[in-house]
């Protein structure tokens, strides 16, 4: 493929199916994605929920990377506001070290769930006082052993310490997460499909590259753009599939805004914040169409945006229908490079 493509799946359970379902469609679509030849697999993190089964997102990594052979499997992502840097970055060195350079830890800053699961998970002293930079600095420094000589904790090493450890991207929908990965000097996913308005997409964009300051790992800015895209056989199919998709918001007094699968999620969430707060629905944002149009889509948000890759995330109910998304998606592809290489 002329751009690097990935997928991202969250391993839905829709109406009749079991969460053994949920898992057995992501397994076999990591495969087929293998096949097609996209770049990257990513699951996310997703707690308390009827809707989405995957919970622990390294965990499938780990399943995922023994069921495929070449693929890159990763996390979109991990929800580091939770835990220790520390366990992460063990967690991920295991998985690097079992399957070097197939490894890529995607750290997000969203809850991944309702105010409930996040008491659960943080426990009763609920968050740590590090900030979301710091604890992804602390992940950093742990993967790549650069712990400094006064820090309280000087001399620690993860075990194991792989070859080639995983590399990190910082995911989000608001330009305050492109900042971080910017000040972090860390390739950066905007989660078109999670925050649709494009005019924010953009802005985080510019903000990212203006602010960027190089790294080690990375001396010049990297993003990717996550979005929802939907390909069929007709125009007519794809808005068919596409209209299964709508954009729930929850507006909390306090200012936060989050995004989450159905209007009865938006509900519970509200009502266990203890906050007021509206619910916002509307369609949601998705690159549908025939294999020739969604192409041409993808290309002209590539130049409007400056990326250098792209995440796909397609929710079809029917699973066949979204592995057929999936393929005519790596055709459409495959035939624009023959057809630029027989014009040269």
């Amino acid at each position: 493929m002329s751009i690097p493509i990935g997928i991202l799946d969250q391993s839905p359970r829709f109406a009749g199916e079991t969460a053994e379902d949920a898992f057995r469609h992501t397994i076999e679509l990591a495969q087929i994605a293998e096949e097609l030849g996209y770049q990257r697999f990513w699951v996310s993190e997703h707690h308390d929920s009827a809707n989405v089964s995957g919970s622990s997102p390294e965990v499938l990594i780990s399943y995922l990377l023994a069921k495929t052979k070449k693929i890159t499997i990763g996390s979109g992502g991990v929800m580091l506001q939770h835990y220790s840097p520390y366990k992460v970055a063990e967690n991920f060195n295991v998985l690097s070290t079992l399957a070097p350079g197939r490894v890529e830890l995607g750290i997000g800053r969203a809850p991944g769930g309702l105010p409930r699961s996040t008491r659960a998970l943080q426990g009763e002293n609920g968050s740590s006082t590090l900030s979301l930079t710091d604890k992804i600095t602390e992940t950093r420094n742990y993967i790549y052993n650069r712990i400094a000589d006064d820090h309280a904790l000087a001399g620690i090493q993860v075990s194991p310490n792989p070859a080639q450890p995983a590399d990190l991207f910082v995911l989000g929908a608001s330009t305050n997460s492109a900042e971080v990965a910017a000040k972090l000097g860390l390739p950066y996913v905007f989660s078109q499909f999670i925050n649709g308005d494009e005019e924010v997409a953009l802005t985080a964009v510019k903000a990212y590259r203006e602010q960027f300051v190089p790294s080690i790992e990375y001396p010049k800015p990297h993003v990717i753009l996550a979005l929802s895209v939907i390909v069929a056989e007709t125009e007519e199919e794809a808005s068919q599939l596409a209209g299964e998709n709508l954009s729930v918001k929850i507006h909390l007094e306090s200012g936060k805004v989050l995004t989450v699968g159905t209007v009865e999620q938006a509900e519970e969430f509200g009502r266990q914040s203890a906050e007021k707060y509206r619910i916002e629905v509307k369609e949601a944002k998705v690159v549908k169409g025939s294999p020739t149009s969604v192409y041409q889509q993808l290309a002209t948000i590539r130049h409007q945006y400056g990326i250098q890759e792209l995440v796909v995330h397609t929710v079809i109910q029917n699973f066949n229908k979204r592995v057929r998304s999936f393929e005519l998606l790596q055709q459409a592809f495959v035939h624009a490079e023959v057809e630029a290489s027989l014009e040269v």
